[in-house]
């Protein structure tokens, strides 16, 4: 792909929609530590410095995919949490069942999972106070979003409802890295199968931990 000079704010959109639809289709074969502004820029067809020119750095590109994927996972919920969540059952089947939607809904989702991960560490860093705070105004409105859905089926959480969405995204994120374990480690694994019991598969733990996290935000009777 190769691009003529921007001249207009549309054009301008275009390049970046460019970028991010690539640095999207990278992380469906790679982690989000492989993706490098030299490759991405490579991809695109644009130099280094032209893609500067729209993101200020590679983990500002990342910022603002994972804000867009989390969006677009929130729509999803919704309707996997009208589907199989009967709000009319008692409180502890309305929990477990929304634990299970949960853990199925991010652990199908492993891109939005290692760039949860990748945040705190990696992708709030290398980036200026006005980026970073733009995301974080953003990720505000995402939370009140996912705090209400939660709440609909589980009004008993009440103000804890916000607590126990940040605590399911940091676990996912968290357990993501020990369900994709990189070549050499799959190898140890191989060679010494005691070891693989560090390799957690993300969906299973992941409902474990959830289901943990929530019974425990829910009022005891």
């Amino acid at each position: 792909m190769t691009f003529q000079r921007a001249r207009t704010e549309e054009q301008r959109e275009i390049r970046r929609r460019a970028i991010l639809d690539t640095a999207s289709a990278m992380l469906d074969e790679m982690p989000v530590a492989a993706v490098t502004l030299n490759e991405l820029s490579r991809r695109v067809g644009l130099a280094k410095p032209n893609v500067l020119r729209y993101f200020e750095s590679r983990e500002a590109v990342l910022l603002e995919l994972l804000d867009h994927s989390l969006q677009e996972w929130l729509t999803e919920l919704a309707g996997e949490l009208a589907a199989r969540v009967d709000e009319d059952l008692p409180m502890a089947e309305r929990a477990t069942a929304t634990a299970d939607v949960l853990s199925r809904s991010l652990s199908g989702r492993p891109v939005l999972c290692d760039l949860f991960g990748a945040q705190g560490s990696v992708l709030e860093h290398n980036v200026t106070v006005e980026v970073v705070a733009r995301y974080k105004r953003a990720s505000l409105d995402r939370l009140t979003t996912m705090t209400a859905l939660i709440q609909k089926y589980l009004p008993e959480l009440g103000e804890s409802a916000t607590l126990f969405c940040l605590q399911t995204l940091v676990l996912a994120g968290a357990l993501s890295a020990y369900s994709t374990p990189p070549p050499s480690l799959q190898a140890a694994y191989r060679a010494e199968p005691d070891l693989a019991r560090f390799h957690l598969e993300l969906k299973d733990y992941l409902k474990q931990a959830v289901t943990a996290t929530l019974l425990g935000v829910l009022p005891r009777r």
